[in-house]
């Protein structure tokens, strides 16, 4: 099968032996996006103008603040960012709140929808991110692209199958897709060596991390630890797919 740009990072991923390639790929992507939003792009009006009404999820905003190579940069998009937040929240939370119900005014229920609303806008301006977009759209992209080639390649067809694991949400993610563009025979296939790397991978983390808890144990002090020193933070990226936050060591 030809090689194209989505299919060599696909291969890449599932050549080598860490956990859920899947995550692998999410990981690229977004250090890709960290790098672009503190690049040169944040000097592009049309960049510019997502990020001053968007801005960051927490998460990210938390790790472009580690890229302290550009701290002007980061300064620059916030500083922004503050002046449309303000313009857009401070005014209507000024004007937000109800009128005391007294003698000539009596109670009145419409405030509590006046909150509710411009609560939830809040909730949206400080979710909504464009390195997340970006990141979903990327793995929506790949999942179809492990469709194609588990169907048309015989050679990923058997990586595939030999893969370790694939994190719980990547697996989710996974079986959607397959749902969506996989015939019946081809998601039999799929989904059975999903489910045996799935399996045999619950069982490896539920032995070590059982085995982490013995180790506690006075009796066990002196016996090897075997696979079990990094059973917790394999755990916690097995159930999350996060890989950045429980690296061990």
């Amino acid at each position: 099968m030809k090689e194209t740009i989505y299919t060599i990072p696909v291969n890449d991923a599932y050549n080598s032996d860490l956990e859920c390639p899947l995550c692998q790929l999410r990981k690229r992507c977004e250090d890709n996006e960290i790098e672009y939003y503190l690049g040169p792009s944040l000097m592009e009006p049309d960049t510019r103008i997502i990020t001053n009404k968007t801005g960051f999820c927490p998460d990210h905003m938390a790790k472009l603040n580690k890229q302290v190579t550009n701290r002007l940069g980061l300064a620059l998009v916030l500083h922004t960012h503050l002046l449309d937040y303000d313009k857009d929240i401070t005014e209507d939370l000024s004007e937000a709140a109800p009128a005391k119900a007294g003698l000539l005014k009596g109670r009145n229920g419409d405030y509590k929808n006046t909150l509710r609303s411009l609560a939830d806008r809040i909730d949206k301006r400080t979710s909504d991110c464009p390195v997340c977009e970006k990141m979903n759209k990327t793995i929506e992209r790949y999942n179809e692209v492990i469709m194609h080639m588990f169907s048309h390649d015989a050679e990923f067809r058997e990586k595939f199958m030999n893969t370790k694991s694939h994190c719980l949400p990547h697996t989710a993610s996974l079986l959607r897709t397959a749902a969506a563009k996989l015939s019946q025979n081809d998601a039999a296939d799929f989904v059975t060596a999903l489910a045996k790397s799935n399996k045999e991978y619950f069982e490896e983390l539920e032995k070590d991390v059982e085995w982490f808890t013995l180790k506690f144990d006075y009796r066990n002090k002196d016996k090897p630890w075997g696979n079990s020193k990094n059973a917790i933070q394999r755990s916690m990226r097995f159930l999350s797919s996060d890989t950045g936050e429980f690296n061990e060591g």
